[in-house]
């Protein structure tokens, strides 16, 4: 077995602890999506490690609430969370709310709970660069 294949089998242990330690939540979607969401953040999306709001970052914006350890593992594999933030998964007053926050997560870009609600801020986001690009020019 390769390193990604590893690298993915871990996540989804990770999602499924972190889900269970919690006694709440959901793995399903987590899992079904892990493996296009380990490519994505890995070989197509330009972020920095070291800076969550570097400002010429793409962005990711989880419409499904529900996903939210999906997300969570994989900014641990970035660095900007940690295991012991997954371990705090759903409780108050943790880094891992139920549904992503924008204001508590590092590299959470939008707040997003209701299922179809983060399409709306990522459209805004699209446009907000379209019209920052006119105005400053290219990247």
């Amino acid at each position: 077995m390769d390193i990604e294949q590893k690298s993915i089998n871990f996540a989804k242990g990770l999602i499924m602890d972190t889900v269970r330690n919690a006694n709440s939540g959901h793995t399903g979607g987590p899992l079904s999506s892990l493996d296009f969401a380990y490519v994505l953040f890995k070989d197509f999306l330009k972020f920095d490690p070291d800076n969550p709001d570097w400002f010429n970052r793409d962005r990711f914006v989880l419409s499904i609430g529900h996903e939210s350890a999906l997300l969570y593992t994989l900014l641990c594999y970035i660095g900007w969370l940690n295991t012991e933030d997954l371990k705090q998964f759903r409780q108050l007053g943790s880094k891992t709310p139920g549904h992503p926050e924008r204001d508590i997560t590092p590299g959470v870009e939008a707040t997003t709970g209701p299922l179809g609600q983060g399409v709306g801020n990522a459209v805004g986001m699209a446009v907000s660069e379209c019209i920052l690009q006119s105005i400053f020019g290219k990247k």
